[in-house]
C-alpha cells in the first residue's frame, strides 16, 4: 500500500470525522485524482521539444501522457487547428497516492527559496492548482539531461464540499501551506 495511503486511512480520515463530526467515512473528503498537464506550444518551432517533454512527463507521472490538440486556429501565434500544443496525466489509485507523496516530501522541497504554498489557489469547491517552474524538481529527472526547461500544472482533485475541507484535508496529508497570506 502506498506510504500516504496509509496515512490517509490510519491518521488523516479519523482526525476529519471528529474534527466535522460526521461519523460516515464515505462522506469525508479524499484525493479523487491528480492532473498533470503541460503545455508545449513553443514545440512548433522545435520539435525535439515535444518528444522530450512526453519523455519527462512519462518519468515524472509512471504513466504515458494524452496529447492534446489545439481546437482554434489563433494566426498571432502561429497555430492551427489541430496543432499539438499539449500534454496531460490523470492519476488515480495507487499511482495517484505515490505521485502526491513523492510530490510533497521530495519535490517541493527541492524549490529554489520556497516560502510555502500560497491558499489563494482553491478554486470554490476544495480543489488546488500549483504551477512548477520547471521538471528538474523532480528525483527521476537527470538535471544533466534536460535540454528544454519545462513548467507544468498540478491539479489535485478532492470530493470536499468547499475549500476550506479540502484545504483540512491536504494540510493534514502533509502539504506545505504558509501560515497566512500575509507572509509573501
Amino acid at each position: 500500500m502506498a506510504r500516504l495511503l496509509d496515512k490517509y486511512m490510519q491518521e488523516v480520515r479519523p482526525a476529519l470525522g471528529a474534527e466535522l463530526e460526521r461519523g460516515n467515512v464515505l462522506s469525508l473528503p479524499r484525493l479523487s485524482k491528480v492532473v498533470v498537464s503541460m503545455g508545449v506550444g513553443k514545440s512548433l518551432a522545435e520539435k525535439k521539444r515535444f518528444g522530450a517533454a512526453i519523455v519527462d512527463l512519462t518519468k515524472i507521472t509512471g504513466q504515458k501522457p494524452a496529447v492534446c490538440k489545439a481546437r482554434k486556429s489563433v494566426s498571432n501565434f502561429k497555430l492551427r487547428r489541430g496543432y499539438e500544443v499539449g500534454l496531460k496525466v490523470t492519476l488515480r489509485g495507487k499511482r495517484m497516492w505515490e505521485f502526491v507523496d513523492r510530490l510533497i516530501n521530495t519535490a517541493i522541497p527541492r524549490v529554489r527559496d520556497f516560502r510555502g504554498l500560497g491558499l489563494g489557489s482553491f478554486d470554490g469547491h476544495g480543489n488546488y492548482s500549483l504551477g512548477i517552474m520547471e521538471q528538474s524538481i523532480f528525483p527521476e529527472i537527470d538535471i544533466g539531461k534536460v535540454e528544454f526547461p519545462q513548467g507544468m500544472n498540478i491539479t489535485l482533485v478532492t470530493s470536499a464540499r468547499n475549500d476550506a475541507e479540502g484545504r483540512e484535508l491536504l494540510t493534514r496529508l502533509g502539504m506545505p501551506f504558509r501560515r497566512s497570506e500575509e507572509q509573501v
